[in-house]
């Protein structure tokens, strides 16, 4: 019976893994995530590559599979079912965890010009692997060395789309695609972590005690907190609105310095410190936690919104397309279900034109693999919709530094 068969459903991020158990009938039975044991080896995937280079690529592959293998437990483990039940396999991934996750040469992405290995779609022999799967793996095609098999999954499960429309897969990279009408025109800006609260002085991951929203209420900030109890970290939507109400407060200045407390004429002053490491904004503080975020920190998330806010004008202006000519923005990725339109306008990280237009669509490229898994012939559509996208190399041209030497300020 269709009801006895499992269809396995991965979107291999760099910073997380996330799966999604199917039933025949491509309904979700049991979904979850956890942190890409290949961090031990750097929280970006150009320290990663560079550790393949210098002979740890069998360790970065083995800590990926270890994490895959774990994943798989814990998806089976919620529908009771055994491992034998699961009939089909698919993942998607950015270019750099492909290559890390079949051990190809990594020297071709990390350095110019960056074409991948292999860009065609490919059943893996899960064994050769080391993955605990009883049926072949099938990884999503690649576009260029920058735009990967995540973005085609986000793009195939919107299924059909109006022109005008643009996409953002929010992580460790920024991926973007813009329809035309004609097309997608698609490219990648290296936004870091910090989206993701990494590399950030109190990130954590979205769980229990992370703070997810942060509001200006009078003269103090609102903590919105998930799960029970008291804060124990930011992740990345509460740093993104940590920043909009700091802005909104006056404790951050158009150039991201946290000011002078003596220049803020409220009681909000009393948020920000003098730590060994310079000023900080103090979130929250129990006897338990000092949640701060440093100078440092809010640097890192200028760094990451200005690289998306440059990415966005560069790939307009590729397609001939003004801000205001944009229907529908589509956001996925770090920030999950949503972030509020006032903290996306206050940071500036889109064209005012497109802030209103922002709908946010949970776990994008899991739902293209999803998507897959579920159509007889999803090997051969995605093949097809990944040869007519057109990748936009960014990285190092005057546009793309021009606008992000302006978008890093907010």
């Amino acid at each position: 019976m269709h009801s006895d068969r499992l269809s396995l459903a991965l979107d291999l991020g760099t910073t997380t893994l996330a799966g999604r158990l199917l039933d025949g009938e491509g309904r979700t039975l049991a979904e979850a995530k956890m942190s890409n044991p290949q961090r031990a080896q750097g929280s970006d995937v150009i320290r990663r590559l560079e550790a393949a280079l210098g002979g740890a690529g069998a360790q970065l592959q083995s800590l990926l599979v270890e994490g895959i293998n774990g994943l798989c437990v814990e998806l089976l483990r919620q529908v009771g079912k055994p491992r034998s039940a699961i009939t089909a396999v698919a993942a998607a991934a950015n270019p750099a965890i492909c290559h890390l996750l079949r051990q190809l040469p990594v020297e071709r992405i990390l350095f110019p010009p960056h074409r991948p290995t292999e860009l065609d779609g490919v059943a893996l022999d899960s064994a050769n692997l080391g993955l605990d799967l009883p049926v072949p793996l099938y990884l999503f095609p690649l576009v260029s060395g920058y735009v990967g098999g995540d973005m085609v999954a986000f793009l195939y499960g919107l299924g059909e789309v109006e022109p005008g429309t643009f996409c953002l897969d929010v992580g460790t990279n920024g991926e973007m695609g813009l329809f035309t009408g004609q097309g997608w025109w698609v490219t990648s800006v290296a936004a870091g972590p910090a989206f993701e609260a990494g590399e950030i002085s109190c990130g954590m991951a979205l769980q229990t005690g992370a703070i997810e929203q942060v509001q200006l209420s009078g003269d103090r900030l609102q903590l919105q907190v998930h799960g029970e109890g008291p804060p124990r970290g930011v992740c990345g939507s509460g740093l993104a609105s940590a920043v909009a109400a700091a802005l909104e407060g006056g404790l951050i200045d158009r150039h991201g310095t946290i000011v002078d407390p003596l220049a803020v004429e409220s009681n909000l002053s009393a948020c920000i410190i003098e730590t060994e490491r310079g000023r900080a904004l103090r979130l929250y503080r129990d006897a338990a936690v000092d949640l701060q975020l440093t100078q440092e920190d809010i640097r890192q998330f200028q760094l990451a919104k200005g690289a998306v806010k440059a990415g966005v004008e560069a790939l307009l202006a590729r397609s001939g397309l003004g801000a205001e000519q944009i229907g529908r923005v589509l956001v996925t990725g770090a920030f999950g279900f949503s972030l509020p339109g006032w903290v996306v306008k206050k940071v500036v990280m889109l064209p005012e034109a497109m802030v209103e237009k922002v709908e946010f669509i949970s776990a994008g490229a899991l739902q293209g693999v999803s998507r897959l898994l579920t159509e007889a012939d999803g090997p051969a559509q995605v093949a097809t919709l990944a040869a007519t996208l057109r990748p936009l190399p960014l990285s190092g041209t005057p546009t793309f530094e021009a606008a992000f030497l302006k978008a890093i300020e907010f």
